[in-house]
């Protein structure tokens, strides 16, 4: 038997050839042939070879095809000069009506069945393996000496009849400080299951025990190491038990077919793609290009202008913009809040800085087929319910949205109104906005920029972003101009210090992410433009649907018409001032916001933005 030292060294044409001659004392070829292409192999009945095609050309994360062979062919000239592949894995896997009946080393004695069979050759994580360890980043199976973890996961593959399955995953743990480098290292290696398609909590993909694989070995994190998923190509072995064909070949998870190809792009990518956290509880990054991040960075500077002099560059944070919009991207349903009623001597209260925004968010969330509801004061529910009404009307939004409202009956009251019968395990929504609503104070007010206590007309809907905070699964963004706003209580210590009045109007209730701009309803309408960019970026569409199925670019025009326009915007204000909301700063029931004028100042935001 040859010593497995040096194989990462030897040709491809050498390593079939030991293969072949049955020669190796290895259970795995992770870190042979390094440079070259590796390959998953699917052998199949020639009546099942063009849905088979389909199958993979519809979910090419985990089955990129590099080659199909004609029915009998035991080589595949485009991948190697010579080989055959009944006898150039290092083993085999025979599955008969679905189930596996045995392993072997040679297909030789199934010449005659071979006869009437397609061989797919579909590309392997192994393949990247140089360029991780190019970009510096360790291997920690080779380390380990053993096998990659490979799980099951709960995440359908796109079907074509009769093939369906749940897509499997590689996992390897990678050191949080190199995300970025393993994501550009791999993005681009498409042959090779390209970027990965899931990054932290095992358990966002249905996989509950990292130390437990379906197939490989377990392979240890060590400390500060993340879980990183790419799509796998064991993903065809689940498709081809659930097909139960009555006879079919595979190779033995790990056991890899090594091509002639090499790998084209073995470097990180200067400008690839981004890795950013978007939750600790449970561990989730999300990944965007580096245009799209760009772009929403071009957003989140245009909102930060101070038109009125507050002193917000104060309590500005770089990138809360990105990070806010990829955990409300990866979102299923949003609850709405906004609501500031500053004018405590008219009726209606409220100002008009806020519903336009909280509409914005709501409009692209429904585009993009998310469900979103508004929880907002008692009082106001009238007044919100004809303004959601003529919305619709008005086409902003495309049918009406639940509206909501929030009172505390007893301690649990959050909990239960955010969960199914209050159980943290079973969160009605995944992430919560609030925009311009009035927010607590420390010691329990709520206060306008004038410090006047406005408690009377405000309901607690600060309980819900408290309790989302110890409900796994749920973030939470607040989008404020003045510091008192609900959500800012994370840069409270920044309002109190350069905010006039911040020492008492300062909100003391965080989000996960604030948003600061000069109008709060630019804030809105700027997550809504992040919503769309992030949604037309192939990169982080990409990993949204985990690398399975078609982009769903198609459905770009039905986005674009859901963004903000001057005239869907000019429509609304009118609408408001129609019901009494006036502008926040003046009073005023005029065509301004926050004393602004409608045409000039804010028409030119909006178009700034779009």
């Amino acid at each position: 038997m040859l010593l497995t030292r040096g194989l990462n060294s030897l040709l491809p044409h050498v390593l079939r050839r030991v293969i072949r001659c049955n020669r190796l004392s290895i259970s795995n070829t992770s870190g042979m042939a390094e440079g070259y292409k590796q390959a998953n192999v699917v052998i199949l009945h020639k009546s099942l070879a063009n849905d088979f095609e389909k199958f993979c050309r519809a979910n090419d994360g985990p089955l990129p095809l590099l080659y199909r062979s004609q029915p009998g062919d035991w080589k595949c000239p485009s991948l190697s000069s010579d080989s055959d592949i009944r006898t150039d894995c290092l083993q085999y896997r025979i599955y008969e009506h679905g189930a596996c009946t045995g392993s072997l080393k040679s297909l030789k004695e199934y010449s005659e069945q071979l006869k009437d069979m397609v061989t797919f050759y579909l590309g392997c994580s192994f393949s990247f393996e140089k360029a991780v360890k190019h970009a510096g980043i360790p291997i920690r199976n080779l380390e380990q000496k053993c096998n990659v973890s490979m799980y099951k996961t709960a995440v359908p593959c796109y079907s074509v009849s009769p093939f369906c399955c749940n897509l499997v995953v590689t996992m390897r743990p990678i050191p949080e400080s190199k995300l970025n480098a393993a994501v550009q290292a791999t993005s681009e290696l498409k042959e090779a299951h390209g970027a990965p398609i899931h990054i932290g909590d095992p358990g966002l993909l249905g996989i509950q025990d990292l130390s437990k694989p379906d197939y490989g070995d377990p392979v240890h994190l060590q400390p500060g190491d993340i879980p990183v998923f790419w799509a796998c190509g064991v993903t065809a072995v689940e498709a081809v038990i659930n097909c139960k064909a009555p006879l079919a070949f595979t190779h033995s998870p790990g056991c890899m077919f090594i091509t002639d190809l090499k790998n084209d792009n073995v470097g990180s990518l200067r400008g690839g793609p981004q890795v950013h956290c978007i939750s600790q509880d449970p561990l989730h990054f999300s990944i965007v290009s580096a245009e799209a991040a760009q772009k929403i960075k071009t957003l989140e500077t245009l909102i930060g202008v101070d038109p009125g002099e507050r002193g917000i560059i104060h309590l500005q944070r770089q990138d809360e913009l990105l990070k806010a919009c990829l955990a409300i991207s990866h979102a299923r349903s949003v609850l709405i809040t906004t609501g500031f009623p500053t004018h405590f001597t008219y009726e209606p209260p409220e100002e008009n800085d806020g519903p336009p925004g909280a509409l914005a968010i709501a409009a692209i969330l429904q585009a993009l087929e998310k469900e979103v509801a508004i929880v907002t004061d008692q009082r106001a529910m009238d007044l919100n319910k004809k303004i959601v009404e003529e919305a619709v009307q008005l086409g902003i939004l495309k049918k009406p949205i639940p509206l909501l409202s929030y009172q505390r009956e007893s301690a649990d009251s959050a909990l239960m109104f955010l969960c199914d019968n209050g159980n943290p395990g079973r969160p009605r929504f995944d992430h919560l906005i609030a925009i311009e609503r009035a927010g607590m104070a420390a010691d329990g007010n709520y206060y306008n920029a004038r410090k006047v206590n406005i408690k009377h007309l405000v309901d607690p809907i600060d309980e819900l972003f408290l309790a989302a905070q110890t409900i796994p699964g749920v973030t939470t963004t607040g989008v404020g101009d003045g510091g008192n706003e609900l959500g800012m209580g994370k840069v409270k210590d920044a309002v109190k210090k350069h905010i006039k009045n911040g020492d008492v109007i300062a909100c003391d209730v965080e989000a996960d992410f604030t948003v600061v701009a000069g109008v709060s309803n630019w804030g809105g309408y700027a997550i809504a433009c992040a919503l769309y960019i992030l949604r037309t970026c192939e990169t982080h569409d990409r990993y949204l649907r985990r690398a399975v199925g078609f982009p769903r670019l198609s459905k770009r025009e039905g986005w674009l018409s859901a963004l903000p326009s001057v005239s869907k915007e000019e429509k609304l204000l009118k609408t408001l001032v129609r019901h009494g909301v006036r502008s926040g700063k003046t009073a005023s029931l005029e065509m301004e916001v926050d004393g602004l004028p409608f045409y000039d100042t804010h028409s030119l935001m909006i178009e700034k933005l779009l």
